[in-house]
């Protein structure tokens, strides 16, 4: 009896059918039923494989059944061609019933036969037959470990979860802010976004790829300033297990040594001249790219030391006396490499650079211990106890401008495009509008002012150009001394400073009203250094909208302008302080909201950024917390005497000590 002819092909398979004796066996088309003449043939669509009888073809499942078949006499040989013709030309509700029939006769030698086979031939790769747009989706859903995992699958699933789309997902959750799921942030070490190649190097990266961080050394993106105000112990600067008193010391006032009296013209000694004329790049380079995935290992290893405590030391020496304040910068366009400027008791400034720990300058003027420093592209501006301010074309090493006001020594300053603020013994603040050179006083703390912060409360972050005080392009000519009795200047709406005493107290004051609007309270010692940490968060009004990161700001200039949740700044105040603690506080309530114990002696320097603080102590250590958690993460030691000021970046701490020597610890 001939077979009944179906129309059933496994979905999209055609019926497979046997040839007889030695034909090999093939998959076939059914012959079509013979059709009436007509004058125009109906073309037939050709029929699909399935995805199952795809891979069965892929992976020679025919060859093997004809291997196995042809070791068979010629009778069993049809027998079993009949079996499979039969099979194959069966519906679906036939092929159920002839499958549950042969169940039923088999035995478990068969069955275990069937649970082998099946457990291979049900697995499907479902990227194998997704498509890519689709397998992205899902990939887009994983962590870092599992993509990780998933390329080591195969050829295929290694290409897709190495997309640069995927990885860049990725870094733009973690990298420069934590993570909301997985509590992790990387560091985004914004000099390492480009680096040089010649054109005939290599080919163009391709067009669609995005922009990552090229190659290149590893420096940080943020360049921070740390002025410290130790005052040592007038009987013994090395003995540790004292109190820290104030003292002012009687060898300050003496010239940095017998042979070198100090003078204007001796700031000039010696300029190193990789720093006076820029070092462009040949126009012929052209940017490298970097992928993804790899910008975010190389974050992820530089976390992981930070957090296990994992870093090498350098140790820079050259000043005689103790270091105060130091400042790094990492970002600037000229000169390439990292500069670093200290300041110090030996009454020297002194630039280096970093990468290879060379002495650049050692600038010259002050008479007395240099407390307070604080530089940009254009200018430094040092605080010293001989009374003055300096302001130094530190690229040729020269002094410029010298600003005098203050009855007493000058412990620390800071300003920005058009603001300078500065703190003395004498308890008083002055502020200079570097616009006008006018200045005025604030008063109202009872002892030496120890550290002061600019606030932009309005946030906008643009301020006119400072150049008419401090230009030091040899274009003016204003006079070269300043003085507070100048015209009072004019301050820009919504400029406000923090300044933090002996007196145990932080003041906020409004500069436009020249008053203090709050005071902290809540140290019970001498408050020595205070950082201003602005955060953005998203604002309240969108707060269903929490799906989205924050972008990641290595990113911001190769991307387009991207639809992102609205974000408010949210200014985070912290203060170190003699009574041994480090205290976070809420500026709209002037109330601690985290105290930070561990310190055996007191705080002289701290320093901060979106993922950590760093503090320096008297008790020659350095901490690293964790902000979120308020836990010390790492203690640091090394330094022979007290740590008195501390800077922090993406990837390194640099610190100064009574030991008169600087100390780099690199976590890369």
């Amino acid at each position: 009896m001939q077979a009944q002819k179906s129309s059933y092909v496994c979905d999209t398979l055609p019926a497979a059918r046997l040839a007889s004796d030695d034909s090999p066996m093939v998959y076939e088309e059914p012959v079509p039923e013979p059709q009436p003449p007509s004058r125009t043939p109906t073309p037939v669509a050709p029929r699909k494989l399935c995805v199952r009888h795809q891979r069965m073809a892929d992976e020679g499942m025919n060859l093997k059944l004809q291997q196995s078949l042809d070791a068979l006499p010629i009778e069993e040989r049809e027998a079993v061609n009949a079996v499979w013709t039969n099979f194959s030309q069966s519906s679906h509700p036939r092929r159920a019933l002839i499958l549950q029939g042969l169940l039923t006769m088999c035995c478990f030698s068969q069955l275990s036969l069937l649970t082998e086979q099946l457990s291979h031939l049900i697995r499907i790769d479902p990227f194998a037959v997704l498509p890519r747009e689709i397998a992205m989706a899902i990939l887009g859903h994983l962590d870092a470990t599992s993509l990780c995992r998933a390329a080591q699958v195969s050829g295929r699933w290694k290409s897709l979860a190495d997309d640069d789309t995927l990885w860049r997902g990725i870094c733009e959750q973690h990298i420069g802010q934590k993570c909301h799921k997985c509590g992790w942030g990387l560091p985004i070490l914004e000099k390492k976004r480009i680096c040089y190649r010649r054109p005939s190097a290599s080919p163009n990266p391709p067009a669609n790829l995005p922009l990552p961080s090229p190659c290149t050394r590893d420096p940080s993106s943020s360049s921070s300033s740390s002025t410290s105000s130790l005052k040592r112990n007038a009987d013994d600067s090395s003995d540790l297990l004292s109190p820290p008193v104030k003292r002012q010391r009687s060898d300050d006032a003496l010239p940095c040594s017998s042979s070198e009296p100090p003078s204007s013209s001796s700031s000039q000694s010696a300029p190193s001249n990789t720093l006076i004329a820029p070092i462009l790049p040949e126009p012929t380079l052209q940017p490298l790219r970097r992928l993804w995935k790899d910008v975010y290992s190389e974050r992820l290893t530089i976390e992981r030391n930070w957090r296990r405590g994992r870093c090498t030391v350098r140790t820079l020496k050259g000043h005689t006396d103790g270091v105060m304040c130091l400042q790094f910068n990492e970002t600037l366009s000229h000169p390439s490499f990292p500069v670093l400027i200290t300041g110090s008791y030996d009454r020297t400034i002194r630039v280096w650079n970093l990468d290879s720990g060379e002495e650049l300058h050692c600038l010259k003027g002050h008479t007395r211990a240099v407390r307070a420093l604080q530089f940009d592209e254009v200018k430094l501006i040092t605080g010293s106890m001989d009374n003055t301010l300096k302001v130094w074309d530190w690229r040729r090493g020269k002094c410029i401008r010298t600003l005098t006001g203050h009855t007493e020594g000058v412990v620390c300053l800071n300003f920005d495009s058009n603001v300078l603020a500065s703190g003395s013994v004498d308890s008083t603040i002055k502020v200079w509008n570097l616009r006008t050179g006018g200045a005025f006083t604030l008063r109202g703390h009872t002892d030496w002012v120890n550290s002061v912060q600019l606030w932009d409360s309005n946030g906008s972050g643009t301020y006119a150009d400072s150049s008419s005080l401090l230009d030091v392009s040899g274009s003016r000519s204003p006079p070269s001394t300043y003085s507070s009795a100048a015209a009072a200047p004019c301050i820009d709406p919504g400029k406000m400073l923090f300044s933090a005493s002996d007196d145990g107290t932080i003041k906020l004051w409004d500069l436009t009203m020249r008053s203090c609007v709050r005071v902290f309270t809540g140290h019970v010692g001498q408050v020595q250094s205070m950082r201003l940490l602005v955060e953005e968060e998203c604002d309240e009004s969108d707060a269903m909208d929490t799906t989205a990161d924050a972008p990641l700001e290595a990113a911001q200039a190769s991307s387009s302008s991207s639809e992102l949740v609205p974000k408010r700044k949210k200014p985070v105040l912290v203060s170190g302080s003699l009574d041994n603690t480090i205290r976070l506080w809420d500026i709209e309530t002037a109330t601690v909201t985290k105290t930070l114990f561990g310190h055996i002696e007191g705080v002289w320097g701290v320093a901060c950024d979106k993922l950590r603080l760093v503090s320096a102590s008297h008790d020659r250590t350095i901490k690293v917390w964790n902000r979120e958690d308020g836990k010390c993460t790492a203690t640091l030691v090394g330094h022979q005497a007290a740590v008195s000021c501390i800077a922090l970046g993406e990837d390194k701490i640099i610190s100064g000590s009574d030991d008169n020597d600087v100390k780099v610890w690199s976590f890369s």
